[in-house]
């Protein structure tokens, strides 16, 4: 086998790659895909693009960063010695205690090199590595963006700008001989820099006080404020070159010369290994699974009793979108928990697709279709629809109560909260989670770690206990919902949410239903009128015994209240007092208390004695004295009553109001219709239109399959196939730029094509699309007719009919092309 040349530019480096090379590159860096790049040189250029190269920096782990960053601050191009050298020192004591990192580095330095080079932010091979151009820029040293390195700019670029004379004046006080030009002068200040024996003797003639100046400033940030008369160990120090002026009250240190206050090294604390993701207890997995089992049917209770609250029409939409602070407290009050535990409960309702606007003008949230569907299911199923939902889902109830960049109040169900950052961080977070024992419960502050390590912020601190970045609050949000939903138990993750990550919902449920305790078709009636229930309750019970009585506490056992209101709401839903009586006494193992008969009868006796209908409204009773009694009645005086006749009032005041405003006085009125029949409010009449459940907003394009990989890979082959295909000019035709496309007139393409269609042979063509784009492709025609040509095109790897008004020009292959 030869030897090859090396590469000059990034698309002569791709060109060399292989198919699954070049695959590899389109699947960690998807943006390039978007569209499919032509040929090589498009997909180099799109590679090399501001917005590309941030987010694939943004992507890499803490140690690929450090190596590009020492990259950038490397000669270009660099040896691979030289880039080791940057990440393990020059071997002496520069103070810092490392132990032994120089043999980590060099073990983790050519995974971190080839995964540079697979996302085409490195090309060369190892004696001459390249960082792409964009990257460099971005991460070398600048007044205007510091290193993440701490590293200034060298002796050729901080002195730039500086005059002959003043350099002459440096090497004069450094004691090296002067020189003619002002090249040969930096070369010369930057020699004595990096020789170590020279180098060290002019330190040790430096003033103490000096020294302390370099100190402050050998790790970053390496530029500091000088007054127009400096103190003499700052004299000194810019006398020798040490310090070079930037602008008349800025000096910085050099960067040859803080590599050799570092000991050679580029970054204070290199980072080769992730760090470990400690544990902080040691738990029994089946109580993990059974503290976990406990919560996550304690979740869909929840969620199911949030929904049922809304049955009648939630709360109101405000104008800007979400919950007020008021609603939002009163469901936090309804639910018994804390407001940002209520807005994660809504949150995950929304994001389920069971809660949603319902769209009328008066916009209010209520339980969409799917919510009865929903509840019908299996508890294990209903909460792996929710877990499922909550691992895909980028909008982050966290942030509810906080302010948006324009200083706005984030609200609950509102706008502005995706971030579409949180999947993927719920998803690693479980993950490394999964990575333990069964029955580990990791420290949050060592996972968070971990995380800033795979993917850490540039610009942000890294320092252990910062969590003010928003993947590490996401991160915490994360340990605090995974609780919250039974994802977790005790801190340790759940052999159901194991199964949810590696097989899906449907296993997930299976592992978590023996679990989950059974439906129960019994309650225990007490004589101080409740009932409680020892355990979850079969669906139809619990939907009527919440009609007929208030829930008083909730736990291991729930307890309801019954009051002569919540009878009147199972009377108003048209159940009679005898259908209540043969309810509690089917469905209870106790006796049912005398107590609870009588204010049954009590309240259906008075129920309905009273009538209220639509004048604006009016209330009319068989009794006259009732009425009287009303009237007289001064808590009456906000309703603006009148009498009609001698049993009906006339009310200025709408029916539900009037309903309101006599049940508050102690009355049990029924609501009739125009016809007079009494008119039955069941609970859960209100949905909403069917909804889709939100979409999650992605981070960035989504990951391609393999089928869309070989397909771009096929076709960016073609592509380039097309625009270095060589091919036969005629004898008469102008001298064309290469790669340009062809030009002939409309006779001479109908022509070629036809002749090419007899003999089989392939050709170079220009095509402009219906939008206007234009492109080169290589095809063999196989029919013309009706104005267009089918083909074998090359560069899609299919057939394909072209219209030929459309093809700007055709040209021969060359003799010797094969394609």
């Amino acid at each position: 086998m030869g030897t090859t040349t090396p590469p000059r530019t990034l698309a002569e480096a791709l060109r060399a790659r292989d198919d699954e090379s070049l695959a590899g590159l389109l699947r960690a860096r998807p943006d390039l895909l978007t569209p499919v790049p032509g040929d090589i040189t498009q997909l180099a250029t799109r590679a090399g693009t501001r917005a590309s190269v941030v987010r694939a920096l943004e992507h890499l782990d803490r140690f690929a960063l450090q190596t590009a960053e020492a990259l950038a601050v490397a000669p270009d191009p660099a040896p691979y010695e030289t880039l080791l050298g940057l990440l393990t020192g020059d071997g002496r004591d520069d103070g810092e205690h490392r132990g032994g990192a120089g043999t980590a580095i060099a073990d983790a330095l050519p995974a971190a090199l080839d995964t540079l080079r697979e996302q085409a932010l490195v090309w060369g091979e190892n004696d001459r590595l390249r960082l792409v151009r964009t990257a460099r820029e971005l991460l070398a040293p600048s007044p205007q963006h510091p290193s993440p390195t701490g590293l200034g700019p060298s002796v050729a670029e901080a002195t730039a700008g500086m005059s002959p004379g003043r350099l002459q004046e440096i090497l004069a006080a450094a004691g090296l001989p002067a020189t003619h030009d002002p090249v040969s002068a930096v070369t010369s200040l930057s020699g004595l820099f990096t020789d170590r024996a020279r180098m060290g003797e002019l330190l040790d003639s430096a003033p103490a006080e000096a020294l302390s100046v370099l100190d402050r400033l050998v790790w970053g940030p390496p530029y500091g404020e000088v007054t127009p008369n400096p103190t003499p160990p700052v004299k000194w120090l810019r006398d020798h070159g040490l310090l070079l002026p930037v602008s008349t009250r800025t000096v910085v240190l050099p960067r040859e010369a803080a590599l050799h206050l570092r000991a050679g090294r580029a970054h204070r604390v290199p980072e080769p290994r992730p760090p470990a993701v400690e544990a902080v207890a040691h738990r029994d997995p089946q109580a993990v699974d059974s503290a976990a089992a406990g919560q996550a049917f304690l979740a869909v209770s929840t969620v199911e009793e949030l929904l049922k609250g809304w049955n009648g029409g939630g709360p109101a939409i405000l104008r800007a979108g979400g919950l007020s602070v008021r609603d939002l407290k009163r469901t936090a009050t309804a639910l018994d928990v804390s407001e940002p535990v209520a807005a994660f409960w809504t949150e995950l309702a929304y994001a389920a697709g069971l809660l949603a606007s319902d769209g009328e003008a008066d916009e209010r949230y209520a339980p969409t279709p799917a919510y009865d569907d929903w509840a019908e299911l299996p508890a294990q199923d209903r909460w792996a629809r929710l877990a499922t939902a909550w691992l895909a889902a980028t909008r982050t109830p966290g942030l509810v109560g906080g302010q948006d960049a324009k200083g706005r109040a984030l609200s609950a169900l509102g706008p502005d909260l995706d971030r579409s950052a949180a999947p993927e961080v719920r998803h690693r977070v479980l993950a490394l989670l999964a990575s333990l024992e069964p029955g580990t419960a990791p420290d949050p502050e060592t996972v968070l770690a971990r995380l800033r390590w795979e993917r850490p912020l540039r610009g942000a601190s890294a320092s252990a206990g910062d969590t003010t970045d928003l993947r590490s609050r996401i991160a915490l949000w994360t340990f605090n919902e995974s609780e919250l939903l039974g994802i977790t138990g005790r801190g340790a993750l759940a052999a159901h949410t194991r199964a949810l990550l590696d097989s899906g919902p449907a296993e997930a449920a299976a592992l978590l239903a023996p679990l989950i305790p059974e439906p129960l078709d019994h309650v225990l009636l007490q004589a101080d009128l409740t009932a409680v229930a020892p355990g979850p309750l079969e669906r139809p019970l619990a939907d009527m015994l919440s009609a007929l009585a208030d829930i008083e506490s909730k736990g291991g056992a729930t307890v309801y209240r019954f009051t002569p209101g919540s009878v009147r709401r199972a009377l108003d839903a048209g159940q009679s007092a005898a259908d209540l009586h043969a309810f509690l006494a089917t469905h209870s193992r106790t006796p049912v208390p005398q107590p609870l008969s009588y204010l049954i009868d009590d309240v259906a006796r008075r129920h309905g004695h009273l009538r209220i209908g639509a004048a604006s409204s009016y209330v009319r009773c068989d009794d006259e004295a009732v009425l009287n009694e009303i009237l007289a009645d001064r808590r009456s005086a906000a309703l603006r009553l009148r009498r009609l006749a001698p049993t009906a009032l006339a009310a200025r005041v709408d029916p539900a109001s009037l309903l309101e405003g006599l049940r508050e006085m102690g009355y049990a009125p029924a609501a009739e219709s125009a016809e007079g029949d009494v008119l039955i409010t069941r609970a859960g009449a209100r949905r909403t239109p069917p909804r889709t459940p939100p979409v999650p907003v992605p981070e960035g394009p989504p990951v391609p399959d393999a089928t869309l990989l070989g397909a771009a890979v096929r076709a960016i082959r073609a592509g380039e196939t097309a625009a270095t295909v060589v091919r036969k000019d005629p004898a008469d035709a102008p001298t064309t730029t290469p790669g340009a496309l062809p030009r002939t007139s409309s006779a001479e393409t109908l022509a070629t094509v036809q002749a090419a269609a007899l003999t089989g042979s392939a050709l170079w063509i220009g095509y402009v699309n219906a939008d206007g784009a234009a492109s080169q492709r290589v095809i063999a025609p196989v029919r013309v007719e009706g104005g267009f040509v089918t083909a074998y095109d090359h560069t899609a790897d299919e057939v394909r009919t072209y219209p030929l008004h459309r093809i700007t020009g055709v040209a021969e292959l060359a003799d010797d092309q094969t394609v």
